[in-house]
């Protein structure tokens, strides 16, 4: 199972989370992104009905994929401040 890490950081004049590189956009307390963190995290292991998808990979080729609407991964919030 793949695994969904959120991150309380502080970024641009405020706090924010990230998965991976990526942040959110900033809030004026922590406790106000960790609030937001946690409902993201929630919502990323929902799941939902199967679905037909397409995407580009990095070398410009497109891909057709089955996604299962019940695979789903583990998301967790980590807060380390």
């Amino acid at each position: 199972m793949v695994k969904v890490v959120y991150e309380i950081v502080e970024h641009d004049g405020g706090w924010a989370y990230k998965v991976g590189d990526v942040f959110s956009e900033s809030f004026p307390t922590h406790e106000h992104a960790l609030r937001a963190a946690k409902a993201a995290a929630a919502e990323q292991q929902v799941g939902g009905s199967d679905e037909e998808i397409s995407f580009q990979d990095a070398s410009g080729q497109w891909h057709d994929e089955h996604a299962s609407g019940g695979d789903r991964p583990e998301a967790v919030v980590e807060d380390k401040g």
